[in-house]
């Protein structure tokens, strides 16, 4: 995928690094279990970055809105809503969760449930979260420039993200259930 940092073959010297270091753990396939990506979207995504993409790409820049929250990607070939409501759960303690457009999406994606929107396999977009083949994949995304959030609170926003993710997991190994097989042979 054109402009993607994940492709078969790396678009950047950091993601030919990542995927070089993934190979020397012994590859990138079936080997992790968990894979969260972390980002953050701020008001300079919508007048810097998509404007410069639209004229890099030779369309007209069509304005958009930055989603006001944290919300999670998933993949729809492989959603676990049980494990991204955990996530969303957890970090709603810390900040608020975006809300759905009035359309029904949030960036123009299908919201599959509250604060989880629905996209293509990542690795089929050449995607960060894509990278591995980990069963439980999803990239967060944050707002900074929200009036109800600071750096601190996404910042915190993420580790609670992290942290409840993998507190899912091993809960799910420890009572035998979903990710036991798969953690026995992957990495947390």
């Amino acid at each position: 995928v054109a402009g993607r940092s994940f492709n078969p073959e790396a678009a950047t010297e950091e993601s030919a690094a990542l995927l070089s270091h993934l190979e020397a753990l012994g590859g990138r396939d079936g080997r992790f279990l968990c894979h969260i990506d972390l980002h953050e979207t701020t008001d300079t995504d919508e007048s810097e970055f998509r404007p410069a993409k639209a004229a890099r790409d030779g369309v007209a820049f069509e304005p958009g809105t930055i989603p006001d929250g944290f919300y999670l990607v998933a993949d729809v070939t492989n959603p676990r809503l049980d494990w991204h409501a955990a996530i969303i759960d957890a970090v709603r303690r810390v900040t608020h969760i975006a809300p759905a457009d009035p359309d029904g999406t949030i960036i123009g994606e299908p919201v599959l449930q509250e604060g989880v929107i629905g996209i293509p396999s990542p690795r089929s977009l050449g995607l960060c979260a894509g990278v591995t083949d980990a069963p439980y994949a999803t990239t967060t995304e944050v707002y900074p420039d929200s009036p109800k959030a600071d750096a601190d609170i996404c910042n915190r926003a993420q580790v609670a993200a992290i942290t409840s993710a993998l507190d899912f997991l091993l809960a799910e190994r420890r009572a035998g259930g979903g990710a036991g097989g798969a953690a026995a042979k992957a990495e947390l």
